[in-house]
């Protein structure tokens, strides 16, 4: 439970971020905005404003709970999601963000619309607006809600529709700009709350002996939880299939939500120009390096100190409780501020798909004000429809990161194959996107049904290679029927400076020793 002091830290938070978030927006008035202002920022973010909100929209209730509990059920190895989308950054901010700022795109469906044609673009929409409002907006409020009673003791019911509603406060009115802004605040506090947390775990594990201490004792008691490769004997390897990890599905799975997600994507595409862009993914890519010492290790940590807890998503709430008075409210609300982070960027992005690629459709020609009211009306319908649905779909997991990554990964496989053809190969029709769309969901259930005992992230590493190879097949035996409106690759130009060079050189060695290392 929170003490005075801590609740009092976490209103004074709370106020300070709505104030925070009105004053950014203070000279947007409702009549003068219009639709680049609200869901593209004016794209006049800077680097480091991208940087920040890409790794706040990130990391969220299931990145900080869910993968703190796979921490505590599987170990270290779960932290290849972080490390390996440090290196997928550098690469989509070199080969892929100039194709999208050089069509000047708002939203991924219409980059698709441009390649490809409506049906395409229609077709993704959909099904990103159901992924977004039905696993990502429910599993963050549910996992929030979760926390909150935990750290709290208010019903987690109550907890998701403060979430909703403080999300709602902040960023309806300021779009982009106030969440991306804002984001700011939120990932100084995310960081500092929990390094603080890391420190004070292993401090607790090695009875005040410090933090070397405390880590030398988890590798000597727990040395299985630090095997970054697992093996085919490990209980955990159908989650995380052993060299796989480094060369199969995860660069699948790293590729689609770094390059091809709207509520991700979103924050560059807003960026001054592409050199800002680039600096701020460079600088995601560093946060992303020190995510694991955050969420993964407070997770290993609690199977020592909490070995008893009934759910594995319990571990991060439960750690919670080696904060002191006046601390934990400060980490508290910087867990908030993660969730209330990601709600508001998922929720923008949600308007931002259903406003200016499905609604702009079916009535063209209104007013910018009135696309940026149906906008905000998008964003609250999203949060109420995941309050409703988020204790039915995600009540019975014990591992809700995992559950994400296995529902979400019906699907990439065919959403990579239809971006990575469309950009990369001219002969790629509309029919062959859409059989790559059609297939992976085929292909992905057909495997889980014939051949079950294929690890999950095989499994999406052989479903892109069959949706390659049928948009292939189709591509070259159909017409191409649409009007290929996009920027000619001769056009584009993929030369980075040598800054953000050296950034990527500094990943990449810093990436191959903790691999090296962990083993």
């Amino acid at each position: 439970m929170l003490h005075t002091v801590d609740i009092s830290i976490f209103i004074a938070y709370v106020s300070g971020l709505l104030i925070l978030a009105l004053w950014i927006s203070r000279n947007e008035k409702n009549h003068e905005r219009n639709t680049e202002d609200y869901f593209l920022a004016s794209k006049s973010l800077p680097w480091w404003a991208i940087g920040a909100s890409l790794i706040a929209s990130n990391i969220s209730a299931e990145q900080i709970i869910g993968m703190s509990g796979s921490g505590y059920a599987i170990g270290l190895a779960i932290a290849s999601y972080e490390w390996m989308a440090a290196i997928t950054l550098i690469l989509v901010g070199k080969y892929l963000l100039p194709i999208f700022l050089k069509n000047q795109i708002f939203t991924m469906p219409q980059y698709l619309e441009q390649r490809f044609d409506n049906k395409v673009k229609t077709t993704l929409a959909i099904f990103w607006l159901a992924v977004y409002i039905f696993v990502n907006l429910t599993a963050v409020l549910w996992l929030g809600g979760l926390a909150i009673q935990t750290v709290a003791g208010v019903d987690w019911m109550f907890g998701m529709i403060f979430l909703a509603i403080f999300s709602i406060a902040y960023s309806l009115y300021g779009g982009l700009k106030a969440v991306a802004y804002t984001d700011i605040l939120q990932v100084v506090l995310l960081v500092f709350g929990g390094l603080l947390l890391s420190y004070l775990a292993l401090d607790k594990v090695s009875d005040g002996a410090g933090v070397m201490a405390g880590f030398s004792v988890l590798t000597q008691e727990l040395p299985g939880h630090f095997d970054m490769i697992l093996s085919p004997e490990n209980s955990h390897y159908m989650s995380l299939p052993g060299i796989s990890v480094l060369v199969g599905g995860m660069w699948v799975m790293n590729i689609s939500y770094w390059g091809f997600n709207q509520y991700i994507i979103q924050r560059a595409l807003a960026a001054k120009n592409i050199q800002e862009a680039q600096k701020g993914i460079a600088f995601a890519a560093y946060l992303k390096l020190l995510m694991p010492l955050i969420v993964v290790l407070p997770g290993i940590a609690a199977v020592i100190l909490y070995p008893q807890l009934s759910a594995a998503d319990q571990a991060y709430p439960s750690m919670m409780a080696l904060m002191p008075t006046g601390i934990k409210g400060l980490v508290f609300a910087a867990l908030v501020a993660a969730i209330v982070s990601s709600l508001a960027s998922m929720t923008n992005s949600i308007s931002t798909i259903f406003t200016m690629d499905i609604y702009s459709q079916i009535k063209p020609g209104k007013s910018q004000q009135h696309y940026v009211f149906i906008g905000r009306l998008a964003t609250l319908v999203s949060l109420v429809i995941a309050l409703f649905m988020a204790e039915p779909l995600l009540g019975k997991f014990d591992q809700a990161f995992q559950y994400i990554q296995e529902f979400t990964g019906v699907f990439t496989p065919g959403i990579v194959v239809i971006f990575l053809m469309g950009m990369f190969w001219k002969k790629t029709t509309s029919k062959g996107a859409l059989a790559a769309a059609i297939g992976s969901a085929v292909f992905s259930f057909a495997l889980r049904e014939f051949w079950p005992e294929l690890p999950f992230m095989d499994r999406i590493g052989l479903v892109f290679l069959l949706c390659l190879a049928l948009t292939v097949v189709v591509s070259l035996v159909t017409k191409a029927t649409c009007t290929n409106n996009s920027v000619d690759l001769d056009e584009v130009s993929f030369k980075t400076n040598s800054a953000f060079n050296l950034a990527a050189l500094g990943v990449t060695l810093i990436l191959c020793a903790l691999y090296y290392t962990w083993w």
